[in-house]
């Protein structure tokens, strides 16, 4: 898999078909896309925005343990979040993801937050997709797949609620992890919603 396809962008009626979908405000679902992939939901080679998680892989092989320790040995999996930093640049997450793809291509994809939302590939169920891979495949098409892969995860995790009261901190709790005030993501959300609203 190369990760280019179509690229298209979102206009603003597919912003506001899928913040309505979930009854919440424009300017509030606009704000995650802000804070989450700074806007865009596609680098500058036209893949989906992408972030790949080393903990989630190590869990996704957890049933696996000789691809597992590959993993491991490879520097691509590890129990624990943060252990190591990110790679700098879409090249160098990218290339993360290639040898991932080479130890289990859907352990692999499934660690990978993905497009505008940041929406990680274990959710393709409650995003509405028939597997992972077909998750990536409509991610690749067009933000407006991924503002849908949005609203549906926003909904199915039961933060729309929050999110439509702007109650910022119970929405980053929910959305980003328990330690989102490490990186101050409730008031990152706050400003961007301040600057569309």
């Amino acid at each position: 898999m190369n990760f280019v396809g179509s690229a298209k962008k979102a206009t603003e009626e597919d912003f506001q078909a899928a913040a309505d979908s979930i009854k919440v405000p424009l300017a509030a679902f606009k704000a995650v896309t802000a804070v989450e992939a700074a806007g865009s939901g596609f680098d500058a080679d036209g893949r989906p925005k992408a972030l790949f998680e080393r903990h989630i892989f190590y869990r996704e092989l957890r049933a696996q343990p000789d691809l597992q320790q590959l993993a491991i040995d490879e520097k691509l999996a590890y129990p624990k979040w943060g252990q190591l930093p990110y790679p700098k640049g879409s090249d160098a997450v990218y290339e993360e993801i290639d040898r991932a793809c080479k130890i289990d291509e859907d352990a692999a994809l499934c660690s990978v937050s993905w497009g505008l939302g940041q929406i990680m590939g274990m959710n393709w169920v409650m995003v509405g997709c028939e597997s992972v891979k077909d998750m990536v495949q409509q991610a690749m098409e067009s933000e407006g797949n991924q503002l849908i892969h949005m609203a549906k995860f926003i909904k199915a995790a039961k933060l729309d609620v929050p999110l439509a009261r702007l109650d910022w901190a119970a929405f980053a709790k929910g959305y980003n992890g328990p330690g989102y005030a490490a990186n101050q993501y409730d008031v990152k959300l706050a400003d961007h919603y301040a600057s569309y609203a």
